[in-house]
């Protein structure tokens, strides 16, 4: 099977250079408003900021991949003298917590490194750092063509409805859409 080169993206964190600052998650969630920078929502933002104020402990975590069942690992990690519960330090987007769900419909988010037209040289999380915790990477990797693709953000929304309302309703809705699109005819 032939190889092709396929460039791999990923954000480092320096968790002794975090200082909770926030800027991360304001400039994410004015990056992904619509229009781009018309307001600005944490509860929309693709990177979190976990913090333990007292102690000094900042955790930036970005939203990952959408999986239809919560896991059944409960490990815990003691950090500063603190308990965290697996779940903390997870960028999975499950059923068992609301985070990195979009507020209003409930729909998953998932870091997309700020993909635009033009492309930005660094994501926006990255750029806004200012103690310089984000750390972006690209790397080229070897894989095979017929690798799976990575399914996008519509196709990542559109899935978690039809196992949350079934492809009927989904089907139905979108046939009601369409219809008020056209003027109701």
């Amino acid at each position: 099977m032939a190889k092709k080169k396929k460039i791999i993206k990923t954000i480092k964190v320096d968790l002794d250079k975090c200082t909770g600052c926030l800027a991360c998650e304001v400039i994410c969630s004015a990056f992904h408003s619509t229009p781009k920078y018309s307001s600005t929502n944490p509860d929309r933002s693709r990177i979190r900021v976990l913090r333990d104020e007292l102690r000094g402990i900042y955790f930036p975590i970005r939203a990952g991949a959408y999986v239809k069942a919560e896991c059944a690992g409960r490990a815990a990690y003691i950090i500063g003298g603190r308990d965290y519960g697996e779940c903390n330090l997870c960028n999975t987007v499950c059923p068992s917590r609301d985070l990195f769900k979009e507020p209003d419909s409930g729909l998953p988010l998932r870091c997309d490194m700020c993909e635009s037209e033009p492309p930005l040289e660094k994501p926006m999380c990255v750029q806004w750092c200012e103690p310089e915790a984000l750390i972006y990477e690209e790397r080229e990797e070897e894989v095979e063509e017929e690798e799976e693709r990575e399914m996008d953000e519509l196709e990542v929304g559109i899935e978690f409805l039809v196992d949350k309302y079934g492809l009927d309703k989904v089907k139905e809705a979108l046939t009601k859409v369409e219809i008020a699109r056209r003027g109701g005819s």
